[in-house]
Formats: C-alpha cells, sequence, structure tokens
C-alpha cells in the first residue's frame, strides 16, 4: 500500500508539476498578445485566442488577469518570439519555437538539448521545407453537423475536419488562421482551443528505443520555461 501511495503522489506531483509550466508559457503568451494589441480580448482578437486557450488548460482566472495586468505595466519587459531549427539524432528534424526575454540564454540552452542528445543546432530557415504551418481549432461536439459545416467553411480556409474523442478538429492553412478564427466566433460555436502548428512533410520512421532517445530530448527541451512548442518529423 504505501508503494502504490506513493506512486500514486509521485504521478499526481509530475502532473501538477507539467500544468505550472503549462502555465508560465500561457503567461508569455497573454503577455505577448497585450504587448501587440492591448489588454482588452474584445478588441484584441489574438488576446482573445490566447485566453480561449488558457481556459483549454484550466488556468484560473485570476492567473489570467495578473498576467495580462502585469503586461500592461510600463515597466514590463519585451518577449523576443524566436525559432530554432536544427536535427537530433537518426536524421531527426527538430523545430524549437520559443519566447524570451534572454535571447542570449535561450539560444545557448537549445544549443546544450541537441548537443547533449548528439544532435546539432542549425541556420534559421534550413528546416522550411520540411515544416508547413497550420492552424488547428478544436470544438465541442454539441449541434454540429460535421458534413454541413465542411461546405460552409470551405470559403475560410478548410482544409480538414473530422470527429475524435467527442470533439470536432477543423485544419486550415497558416494565412487563414484569423479568418477561420473570426468565422467561428460569429458562428458562436464552442471553441474549445485554436493553435498554430507545423506538420512535417516528411517523416523518420525510428524504432522504439530511438524514439524513446527523441523524446527524452523534446521532454527536457519543453522543460525549458523558454520554450513554447517543440516539433519534430519523427513519425
Amino acid at each position: 500500500m504505501g508503494r502504490a501511495f506513493e506512486f500514486r503522489r509521485a504521478r499526481k506531483e509530475k502532473r501538477w508539476s507539467k500544468m505550472a509550466k503549462d502555465f508560465v508559457k500561457m503567461g508569455k503568451q497573454l503577455s505577448m498578445a497585450v504587448k501587440q494589441g492591448g489588454p482588452d480580448p474584445e478588441t484584441n482578437p489574438t488576446l482573445r485566442v490566447v485566453i480561449q486557450n488558457c481556459k483549454a488548460l484550466n488556468m484560473p482566472k485570476d492567473n489570467i488577469e495578473s498576467a495580462i495586468k502585469r503586461a500592461s505595466a510600463k515597466d514590463a519587459k519585451d518577449l523576443d518570439e524566436l525559432v530554432y531549427e536544427g536535427y537530433g539524432p537518426y536524421g531527426v528534424a527538430v523545430l524549437v519555437e520559443t519566447a524570451t526575454d534572454n535571447p542570449t540564454r535561450t539560444v545557448a540552452n537549445v544549443r546544450m538539448y541537441f548537443a547533449r542528445a548528439e544532435g546539432a543546432l542549425g541556420k534559421t530557415g534550413s528546416l522550411d521545407f520540411i515544416f508547413d504551418r497550420k492552424a488547428v481549432f478544436t470544438l465541442g461536439m454539441e449541434g454540429l453537423d460535421l458534413e454541413e459545416m465542411e461546405l460552409e467553411l470551405i470559403d475560410f480556409g478548410l482544409e480538414e475536419i473530422f470527429e475524435e474523442d467527442g470533439k470536432a478538429f477543423i485544419y486550415t492553412s497558416f494565412k487563414d488562421f484569423g479568418g477561420m478564427q473570426q468565422e467561428l466566433e460569429r458562428r458562436k460555436l464552442n471553441i474549445i482551443s485554436s493553435e498554430l502548428i507545423r506538420l512535417p512533410s516528411t517523416t523518420v520512421e525510428l524504432t522504439p528505443d530511438q524514439e524513446e532517445e527523441i523524446n527524452t530530448m523534446v521532454e527536457k527541451m519543453e522543460d525549458d520555461d523558454d520554450v513554447l512548442h517543440v516539433f519534430t518529423n519523427m513519425k
């Protein structure tokens, strides 16, 4: 019984740790959104999207409001959005999106994560031919007719729509992100989250042990507070 309790506690602590890191990352996204378009979500669609995604992660309302207030202060630090590209072991392409107030620190850390995994940081733009930027929207299924929506949303850049685990998923190109978000809001649909992702056009197939190595490297990168997202072309 003691072992089972310790296991449950360790698992819970790991979940709490991940949640805390997610909140830090969302706080940075809130800050950048406020800097770009002001603290009012009614007039700042980017902020509106980030708040929506914060709620999807169960980020407390007080945390959201505090982050917006801090970002609105005159002495609030500016954050740079920087993308780092490189290769991990076994020729796996890795793209790292960051938000930082200290680019020197961030690039040093990212380079270290690559090096420790026997990979290498590459030049900006070196992976443009591998990753395509896409927007993905997650909606509640209540009241939705996906066949009907597919026809109606084609004019707004719809590329794919499907249901999985009781939710609807809509994919568009990067350039259609804003237009689709606006149309879904206009229809007053239950948007759970919306985000920009990078999908690989080619993938690398690995053995289970090799996959574990890549996943370990990615986890170390994701544990860094400056790192927002990590994408790979691992199959």
